[in-house]
Formats: C-alpha cells, structure tokens, sequence
C-alpha cells in the first residue's frame, strides 16, 4: 500500500510545483500538504483527495497543455514532445487518483485479509 500512497503524495507534490511554478504559493503549499490527510482513515477524505486529483487532471494540466500548445504553435516551435510529456503527467495523475481506489479498498479489508 505505501507505493500507492507514495505516488499520491508525487502527484500533489508536481501540482504544487507547478503552481509555485506561477507564483501562487499558497495553492502551492495547499497541493503540497494536501496528501497528509490520506494518512486520516476516512473513506471520505480520500474520496476527496482523489477527486482532486480528477479535477486537477482536467483543470490545470488539460488547460496548461492547451495553452503551451497554443503558444507553441504561436511562435512556429514544434510542440509534438510537449504534447507527449503533458499527456504522461496526464496519465500519471490519472494512475494516482486509481491508486486511492486501492488505498480505501485496503483500509476496508482487515489485518489479516492484507
């Protein structure tokens, strides 16, 4: 369980750069801590960090990636490799809000079923 956990925290941690990334420190502080709360067992909670991964998905990586695109082409820079490593951060955000489904089905489970 501790490297589903762990890719949680990576994925908040590059939201949280990213953000510090645009000068907004305090989004930055609030994405980088928010994954101390997966360590609360609650169901709720880490629905909610998951759904924060979902939005985050689509709210600030998909329109970042539009809008380097767009500046890209802009300018006449090839933007294919910047197409593809905003699409693997992408996936990768995606595979971190799976990895809560695992993280709250194994919290269901008892001691000795682990």
């Amino acid at each position: 369980m501790w490297w589903r956990i762990l890719v949680i925290f990576l994925a908040y941690l590059l939201l949280g750069a990213h953000f510090l990334r645009y000068n907004q420190p305090l989004a930055a502080v609030g994405f980088s801590l928010a994954p101390l709360l997966i360590f609360i067992p609650n169901t709720i909670i880490t629905r909610a960090l998951q759904f924060g991964l979902l939005a985050s998905t689509l709210l600030v990586w998909g329109v970042t990636t539009i809008e380097y695109i767009e500046a890209r082409m802009a300018v006449s820079h090839p933007w294919a490799r910047l197409a593809v490593i905003m699409t693997a951060v992408m996936i990768f955000t995606l595979m971190a809000a799976y990895s809560a489904n695992d993280v709250i089905k194994l919290r269901r489970q008892s001691p000795s079923q682990r």
